[in-house]
């Protein structure tokens, strides 16, 4: 039986070859590696799980684009970043420690286990949104039942507001297992509609994705100096 931690420690060194160096310690592989606490970032869904999507537009790969841009920015910026997935595959799939049959569970697990693995400082959770009402549109961003994460959330919310032209207050995200079962301050970021063909333009674009990843990371940085 393959421990819990060992997803952790293959990714970590899988991680290092393509960004950054991994230092090896017997007593605790993490202490040296990140001896500071990290950002999280979680790039939603992946491999079986696609998530939302229009056409051949998946939520998967547009999280994980704005994810791998928000990485650069934040590391370019001397933050110690991490992120959760760096290709298409579902985290279930690595998920051999929790006796579920339900895969959604086990990939929610997964990602709660790696934030507690690493001493997460926040962690950022990507997704896309889908309405009914093709004229809603802009991002939302959902926070915990705690201060600190309210404060981000805000702080993320305001950043991507000024991006979109949009004037969106974050919610609670009472009903998500990530943002209830991570201790560290936790956001699941809304990055707009798929729905909506303005955000779709923006979503879909590699332009958009990197002005999105600026504008979370600027709301990051607001975040960093409130506390």
């Amino acid at each position: 039986m393959r421990p819990k931690c060992l997803f952790v420690f293959a990714f970590l060194l899988a991680f290092s070859s393509t960004y950054g160096t991994y230092a090896a310690a017997e007593d605790n592989p993490f202490k040296h590696a990140f001896p500071q606490p990290v950002i999280l970032i979680d790039a939603g869904h992946g491999g079986i799980d696609g998530g939302t999507s229009y056409g051949d537009i998946l939520e998967k790969d547009i999280n994980l684009e704005i994810g791998r841009r928000l990485y650069l920015i934040l590391r370019s910026h001397g933050y110690r970043t991490i992120l959760n997935r760096t290709g298409d595959y579902a985290l279930s799939d690595d998920n051999r420690w929790l006796r579920s049959r339900s895969r959604h569970l086990r990939d929610l697990a997964q990602r709660k286990q790696l934030s507690e693995e690493l001493p997460s400082e926040i962690v950022i959770s990507l997704h896309v949104n889908w309405g009914k009402n093709k004229s809603k549109r802009g991002p939302v961003v959902l926070h915990q039942t705690e201060g600190r994460s309210a404060i981000l959330a805000s702080s993320i919310q305001n950043s991507l507001d000024v991006l979109y032209g949009t004037s969106s207050l974050p919610q609670v995200g009472k009903p998500f297992y990530l943002l209830n079962h991570v201790d560290c301050p936790a956001v699941i970021v809304e990055t707009g509609f798929l729905s909506n063909a303005q955000d779709r333009a923006m979503l879909h674009s590699k332009r958009g994705q990197q002005q999105i990843a600026e504008a979370i990371y600027g709301g990051i940085v607001q975040y960093f100096t409130a506390i």
